[in-house]
């Protein structure tokens, strides 16, 4: 059985897994977590990804974090690769997996039978075409019109996705996001928990993060990356706070405006988030400022008193119960 900690950015997925880990392993029932953050996989992209430190794990394993140089192209299906190998792995030490992101394709390509179609290096240069004609606003457009659920999902600043859901629409006539029907095809039996907040609490919690963020010392992060390649990352040069971090350095930006934008495109990502996981049925939702939340989260994924541990019983969050319903 996998299990997963799904959720909007700030909402304290890290620390939900951590405790869940935790409690677990002191149980003698031993939990390895598995990240599902894209933006995670970058080595050095710490501070603005709210990444948890080696020091803070508790002795807890945590993988698929500081797997890729700050130049190489964060790729879905290299992820589900990896990611389902070191599943494989853990499950065989007699541990349980804890997938635990914000990272929604992701995290579905993981528990799903999400399927890639191929590339077609005719049509993929038509796309890229657009884009260097058109502009990023209008290709994301395009998107919108064919496939309004991965235009939502992927957002309007990823050039490199959009042209390729472009792309598999050309391929497969089919939209991109018609890969979501995977839902009802598991991978491995799965059940997941996702945190929420009102949106009333979640905004001044972002906002403050990303004012955490630079008190942090993210200005001295990027400055530090920016030697090993980092403008040149198609991906990682892209990540919220990392962008705007360059754009401070190189002038472009004062910090007042690069905190601001970044802060704005938190809350902007925050909402495509919601938007992804609340189309997922299996998902049990838990308010994520509720005291006993690890409790909720602990009978949701199986861990009840009644049971042996997580995965064990029949819990009210049986992910493939709900879909094949």
């Amino acid at each position: 059985m996998i299990l997963a900690v799904v959720g909007a950015t700030g909402t304290g997925k890290s620390d939900l897994a951590l405790a869940l880990a935790r409690r677990w392993t002191d149980a003698g029932r031993p939990v390895e977590i598995v990240n599902a953050d894209a933006m995670q996989l970058y080595r050095g992209m710490d501070i603005g990804t709210a990444k948890l430190p080696p020091s803070d794990r508790e002795g807890i394993p945590h993988h698929l974090l500081d797997v890729l140089d700050v130049t190489e192209e964060a790729s879905v299906a290299r992820y589900q690769e990896d990611a389902r190998r070191t599943i494989d792995a853990i499950t065989e030490r007699g541990a349980t997996p804890l997938l635990v992101g914000g990272s929604g394709l992701y995290v579905a390509a993981v528990l799903t039978d999400f399927q890639f179609p191929g590339t077609d290096p005719e049509r993929r240069a038509h796309w890229e075409g657009v884009l260097a004609e058109r502009g990023l606003a209008a290709l994301h457009e395009e998107l919108r019109q064919r496939d309004p659920v991965a235009a939502d999902a992927i957002g309007p600043h990823n050039g490199r996705r959009i042209v390729r859901a472009l792309e598999v629409g050309d391929l497969t006539g089919e939209p991109f996001s018609a890969g979501l029907a995977a839902r009802e095809r598991p991978w491995r039996p799965y059940r997941q928990v996702g945190l929420h907040l009102e949106r009333s609490a979640l905004v001044p919690r972002l906002d403050a993060r990303v004012e955490g963020m630079w008190r942090a010392g993210l200005l001295d992060e990027v400055r530090g990356l920016l030697p090993q390649g980092l403008e040149r990352g198609v991906t990682a040069s892209r990540a919220i706070g990392y962008a705007q971090a360059i754009g401070q350095l190189a002038g472009r930006l004062s910090e007042r405006e690069a905190i601001e934008e970044t802060q704005a495109l938190t809350r902007r990502y925050a909402r495509r988030q919601v938007s992804w996981f609340r189309r997922d049925e299996s998902v049990r939702w838990i308010d994520a400022a509720a005291d006993d939340r690890l409790d909720q989260a602990m009978r949701a994924l199986g861990g009840d008193s009644g049971s042996d541990g997580p995965g064990d019983g029949n819990g009210a969050g049986d992910g493939v119960d709900t879909m094949e319903r």
